[in-house]
């Protein structure tokens, strides 16, 4: 397995506080979407995956971590191995990468021939600290996975391992529609993966709580006795304005 050395890891000052991590994690993927969208950094259908990847244990909690990544083929035999001889190497070259970690894992056949990850590899991260995993190719050994708690996303499920072999690490990556950089920031739940731009992770994180403020006052009214639709309206255009605030607030800071 080769590995890049053109990746630089992630600034310091842009790696997130346990604090703000805590923050990241009481909310789902959506919301930060929708936290995101209020910087005005990129368009609103990017920056997170697309259909092709599902969360095969959708009702594990949210996970965050910085990106970790590699690429794999498991259709034809490697020139030098046919097994997963280069985890040891991957995880020794993710030990620049901040902690919390996520793997991010390109299948490199065009269509995933057999299982990218079973319980052996799911096991291997979790020992080795890493929150999550997600690829564009296969799983396999889905009950043995969910025993870990370990949430994984994938393409699809496959029974047989195939020539597996990893073939780069630390290089960006493509999964579900998604460009994945060495010590990117994701956020991953059971509705999808998003993206954190690294530079504003520090304030999405403390706009977590003021955002679900706003929308929860929504929530609350409609489930409060007797509801009007006149009701829910000024609820509505209150909750509009607070967000619009947060908007501000962001163009003030930046």
């Amino acid at each position: 397995m080769n590995s890049s050395n053109q990746i630089q890891p992630i600034a310091n000052e842009n790696v997130l506080t346990e604090k703000e991590f805590q923050q990241l994690l009481e909310v789902d993927s959506p919301t930060v979407a929708n936290i995101i969208e209020l910087f005005n950094l990129r368009s609103r259908v990017a920056g997170f995956t697309n259909h092709t990847l599902k969360a095969i244990y959708p009702k594990l909690a949210p996970v965050v971590g910085y990106a970790v990544t590699a690429t794999f083929r498991s259709g034809y035999p490697a020139e030098n191995s046919d097994s997963y001889l280069g985890m040891g190497s991957l995880i020794q070259n993710s030990s620049s990468t901040p902690a919390p970690k996520i793997m991010v894992i390109q299948d490199m056949d065009e269509i995933p021939r057999s299982a990218t990850y079973g319980e052996v590899m799911a096991t291997a991260f979790k020992t080795f600290s890493f929150s999550g995993l997600i690829t564009s190719g296969a799983g396999r050994d889905i009950e043995q996975v969910r025993q870990l708690n370990f949430p994984c996303w994938a393409s699809s499920i496959l029974v047989s391992h195939g020539y597996c072999h990893f073939v780069d690490s630390q290089l960006p990556v493509v999964v579900g529609g998604l460009q994945v950089k060495p010590g990117d920031l994701l956020h991953a739940d059971g509705n999808g993966i998003v993206n954190i731009p690294n530079n504003i992770a520090s304030q999405v994180a403390a706009l977590c709580q003021p955002f679900i403020g706003a929308e929860q006052q929504v929530l609350d009214y409609l489930n409060s006795p007797n509801p009007t639709a006149i009701g829910y309206a000024e609820l509505m255009k209150k909750m509009r304005a607070d967000i619009d605030g947060l908007r501000e607030e962001i163009q003030v800071k930046n």
